[in-house]
């Protein structure tokens, strides 16, 4: 489905039309940062029944460590853990600068099967000045006390070997009380640079 843009800026003015509205809910722009976690509640962050789904966009995440990978989780108590079980599914698409390899497989190593660890969602970035990730991942209806947590998440990325690879990962939360905030974070080292803007989907 097409983006229109109500004739600003599409991403900043928070006014975009995907099948409904979307609102511009909070910024996080990392600097040296373990994490970036978005609470509700907190610092203006909402996430809630105001919207069934949420969108969080990823801008340029440059790790601290070369070869790190970007991850994320969710709690239901408020950020005080976060640890709730997923099953997951996570495939990529890779090619060499050099135009000597290219592949797309299934990457089991970066799945969950009822685990309640982080999920990865781009993995092996490179430090270097020119390497970074970006992306997006959409959270479905995270306050509802009846269904599961869906979420899908697409991020294009330039890894430490100097491929251009995108990562793509879905699945769920398998709980039914209602999310309450997401982190994101690396595996390894912190997050150098980069931003992450959270969205509301009316």
């Amino acid at each position: 489905m097409g983006l229109i843009s109500n004739g600003s800026t599409i991403f900043d003015a928070g006014s975009m039309v995907a099948g409904g509205s979307m609102t511009f809910i909070k910024k996080l722009t990392a600097s040296g940062s373990g994490t970036l976690s978005f609470v509700d509640g907190a610092s203006g962050v909402v996430l809630d029944d105001t919207y069934k789904e949420y969108v969080f966009t990823f801008n340029n995440i440059h790790p601290a460590t070369d070869a790190a990978v970007f991850q994320f989780n969710v709690s239901i108590d408020t950020g005080s853990n976060y640890n709730v079980v997923k099953t997951t599914t996570n495939f990529r698409a890779y090619h060499s600068e050099s135009g000597s390899a290219s592949s797309l497989n299934y990457h089991a190593g970066e799945d969950l099967a009822q685990g309640t660890g982080f999920q990865t969602l781009c993995y092996d970035i490179g430090n270097d000045g020119d390497q970074s990730a970006s992306g997006s991942m959409t959270l479905f209806n995270p306050s509802s006390t009846t269904f599961v947590k869906h979420f899908i998440s697409s991020c294009p990325m330039v890894i430490n070997a100097d491929y251009a690879a995108i990562t793509n990962v879905a699945g769920y939360a398998n709980t039914t009380s209602a999310v309450d905030a997401v982190q994101f974070k690396m595996n390894s080292g912190n997050i150098d640079v980069g931003d992450i803007c959270l969205y509301g989907i009316a």
